[in-house]
């Protein structure tokens, strides 16, 4: 049992996907930081100052008591917050989908270059043709 888990776990397909994982979860960091580190920004200078960050609805107010101890905290839908990471979602979308284009063009041509194997009737008619010269 010991054996095929080793032969599972060691394929070349698993290692690579393991890879991948690696990869995407560093590339969506990567994404996540340039969206709210430099889009978001961006963005909310050209909506005329919205700090996306900060946009939420208030749905119920912080209850205080007579000391100003506050009981019950507010309730918000802090949508700015949903927004950012919408857009975060769909910029991390777009670049896998470049990156998975670019991979499929590179093994296309990859194919393309390589020669069609010949057949096996084709393959035995060669070797009768180069019997029959002999």
């Amino acid at each position: 049992m010991l054996k095929q888990f080793k032969e599972f776990a060691f394929k070349g397909n698993l290692v690579d996907m393991a890879v991948g994982f690696i990869l995407g979860a560093g590339l969506a960091t990567l994404v996540k930081s340039f969206v709210a580190n430099i889009v978001m920004p961006l963005l909310g200078l050209l909506l005329a100052d919205v700090d996306f960050s900060k946009m939420k609805w208030k749905v119920a107010a912080a209850k205080t008591d007579d000391t100003g101890k506050v009981i019950k905290e507010a309730v918000n839908v802090n949508y700015g917050i949903v927004i950012t990471e919408a857009i975060t979602f769909i910029m991390l979308a777009f670049v896998v989908f470049i990156i998975v284009k670019k991979v499929l063009e590179g093994k296309k041509k990859e194919e393309e270059k390589a020669p069609a194997k010949p057949s096996e009737e084709i393959v035995l008619l060669t070797e009768i043709r180069d019997a029959l010269k002999k």
